[in-house]
């Protein structure tokens, strides 16, 4: 009786087993999807690593990105590739029009390929704004790249004329041959043609696990059968953050920074011009710094060149080493902030293609902003609104004389500067101390100005020419 009941508990054991197990292979695969239907860049790399950061923390057993793009920023489509690598989660694709240029090295780097019929996959040049090829170092760059991101798959062992054999699960001459007219490739490409293919040419040379229509499809060549598909929906504060992320938004941030900045240092008190210039930093380094690329060490360059400024403005006479550095230390954070930090990680060499783009874009804000500064600066500090100020009292008690806005017998004094005009500073005439702009550029402490004119209360200068 007692060995009945062993033998009883071991059957009743294995049936809850093989039950076990028929549950698990039954259970729904949660299958994460998005869309990246756009130009690869920072925007890009924010939707494909907030997908997989999500799909990771969801537990899902796979993801399918949703692909059509035409390229877009080397550097954007190095971070998204190189995070589809790492992904924990194998990440499958769906090139449901055009996988070109960068769109060709992030279909790579998934785990596999599956195209809509019609589709293409290819043409990696690197290219300029103009279309124009790059020279060889950027190619070998790109070169390198796809060649790596192939070999990053592995082998595979096939049969082949009765012999087994290892070949790359992709080619990654064919990988390199989407990049370099050079290289020609029997049967596949000849030499002087940028190498692309079709759904079908993909499928036959490895570059393709098949041809779907839609994601249903996609799921069923891959065998998946029992799942449950979750789609990525945008919130709103992703949509936030993308907004700020555009390269014209952040182009208006760096404007505002520079001219709150400077017209700052024309008024008294501190008021709007600093507010506006305050936004444009908060907001130009957020949204970066959220997605990781603005690091510690880049806001700290850009605050020590803002230091270096204020102090070749305010304590150092003329332009030198301080407001030399100062500026190109702020160009450095304002650039680097965007770019990815892993642009090192390929060549020991530095690649200034990687940056030529918001390198241009910050020179080009920073640019505009000192052209309209000179064209709109004084309109703008005549105006009242930047009379509005926090704290803008300059008391008797502290040497401060006000001017009567409509008293014009200032005008054609002769007086001297007691302080640098940065162009903003202060005179005194009459044993009486002033505040005072300079007309044209700087003027130096100790300098004899003449008072050529007033607005809402505000002196204005020029050097007294000297006497011949």
């Amino acid at each position: 009786m007692k060995s009945f009941k062993i033998l009883l508990f071991l059957i009743t054991g294995i049936q809850i087993s093989a039950a076990s197990q028929t549950t698990d292979s039954i259970q729904q695969k949660i299958i994460w999807t998005f869309e990246l239907n756009r130009e690869i860049d920072a925007l890009a790399v924010r939707i494909v690593s907030k997908n997989i950061s999500t799909a990771e923390q969801q537990k899902a057993d796979y993801i399918i990105m949703q692909l059509n793009t035409y390229g877009g920023e080397l550097t954007a489509a190095d971070s998204i590739r190189t995070k589809i690598l790492n992904c924990k989660i194998p990440v499958m694709v769906f090139i449901n029009n055009q996988a070109a240029s960068a769109g060709a090295l992030i279909s790579i780097a998934c785990d596999s390929i599956y195209m809509h019929s019609g589709g293409s996959i290819g043409t990696a040049t690197v290219v300029d704004q103009t279309g124009e090829v790059l020279p060889d170092k950027y190619q070998s760059f790109m070169r390198s790249m796809m060649r790596a991101t192939a070999e990053a798959h592995g082998k595979k062992t096939i049969i082949k004329d009765g012999k087994t054999v290892e070949i790359w699960h992709r080619d990654p001459q064919i990988a390199q041959a989407m990049v370099d007219p050079a290289i020609s490739i029997e049967g596949i490409i000849e030499n002087g043609k940028v190498l692309t293919f079709t759904t079908q040419e993909a499928i036959q040379n490895g570059y393709c696990e098949g041809e779907a229509e839609n994601i249903s499809q996609v799921l069923q060549k891959a065998n998946i059968n029992n799942y449950q598909i979750v789609e990525y929906k945008p919130s709103t504060a992703d949509g936030i953050i993308s907004f700020l992320l555009n390269p014209i938004v952040q182009g208006i941030l760096i404007l505002l920074m520079f001219g709150g900045i400077y017209f700052e240092l024309q008024t008294p008190g501190i008021g709007f011009p600093l507010g506006a210039a305050v936004f444009g930093a908060i907001f130009y380094f957020a949204p970066l710094y959220i997605e990781g690329l603005a690091q510690n060490w880049e806001i700290i360059v850009f605050i020590i060149g803002l230091i270096l400024l204020f102090v070749e403005i305010f304590i150092i006479p003329g332009w030198g080493i301080a407001g030399i550095s100062g500026i190109i230390l702020i160009i450095i954070g304002l650039t680097m902030s965007m770019i990815d930090n892993n642009i090192f990680k390929y060549e020991n060499e530095f690649n200034i293609g990687v940056i030529a783009k918001p390198l241009a874009l910050v020179v080009t804000s920073i640019l505009i902003s000192g052209i309209g500064i000179i064209y709109f600066g004084k309109k703008i500090l005549s105006s009242r609104i930047l009379s509005i100020s926090l704290h803008a009292e300059l008391n008797a008690d502290e040497g401060f004389v006000s001017v009567e806005t409509d008293d014009k017998s200032f005008i054609g004094t002769i007086c001297t500067t007691i302080t640098p005009l940065n162009p903003s500073g202060k005179v005194i005439i009459a044993n009486e101390v002033y505040t005072a702009i300079a007309e044209y550029g700087f003027i130096e402490k100790g300098e004899t100005v003449i008072i050529t004119r007033f607005e809402t209360g505000q002196l204005y200068c020029e050097k007294k020419p000297a006497e011949s």
